[in-house]
């Protein structure tokens, strides 16, 4: 009887709680941020682990360029959950963008983290599509003297290529792009286009010729082809 007397006088919290995380999910699916942000901090105060939340909250910092937020809260999910790449991927992730924001010497002092943050996305997800990108980019993007290397962007390209075809190519000619070695790019793009197909295949061929080649005749071209197989 005290048993089933403790159920029924929780049984409305519990509702209430689970009405409130559904309303800020809803919330957040609408793109109302600002709104789900607040309904999941209050939700949070009575279940401060709740994975979900904590990983919205973090989502809504990244969305909002609050990085230290966004940082603290994936710290804290990769913390409570250490076997989940993605936790790690997007920490990784705001980290990064952080280091955008900071003098030259303290965001080399995060190289180290955010490069072994994504590492370990892919040691937990060895098919972790995300996490060999934003490598890739952080290769590029790291001067030599500190890390950076075609040669190992290459390396995650290539691996990208066995897990997706299509990334595989788009990555490859990013790479390409980024040493303004054009006609190399091209035939990548090329070659993620007739394997993918898709719009984003599309797009990012077009805003090469664009962009980058300053052809937009041949942009145009593009996007006629993409409209003339999707009819």
């Amino acid at each position: 009887m005290k048993k089933a007397l403790i159920i029924f006088v929780l049984f409305p919290s519990f509702i209430l709680a689970q009405t409130n995380f559904e309303k800020a999910e809803k919330l957040f699916n609408d793109g109302k941020y600002n709104q789900a942000q607040l309904v999941f901090e209050s939700y949070l105060k009575n279940n401060p682990n709740h994975l979900k939340t904590l990983e919205y909250l973090g989502d809504i910092a990244s969305h909002n360029k609050t990085w230290d937020k966004s940082i603290t809260y994936y710290k804290k999910l990769k913390t409570i959950k250490p076997n989940e790449a993605n936790y790690y991927y997007k920490y990784g992730g705001a980290l990064a963008m952080k280091s955008l924001e900071v003098n030259k010497i303290k965001a080399l002092g995060m190289v180290g983290e955010v490069r072994s943050s994504f590492e370990k996305a892919i040691a937990l997800n060895p098919k972790h599509i995300e996490a060999r990108w934003a490598l890739i980019e952080l290769y590029l993007e790291l001067p030599g003297i500190v890390g950076g290397s075609e040669s190992k962007a290459i390396k995650y390209s290539a691996e990208l290529r066995e897990l997706s075809p299509v990334d595989g190519y788009l990555s490859r000619a990013h790479i390409e792009e980024y040493f303004k070695r054009y006609e190399e790019a091209e035939e990548q793009y090329r070659r993620a286009v007739l394997i993918g197909g898709s719009k984003i295949c599309y797009q990012a061929l077009a805003d090469f010729y664009k962009n980058k080649m300053k052809q937009p005749d041949k942009a145009n071209k593009v996007w006629e082809e993409y409209r003339n197989k999707k009819q």
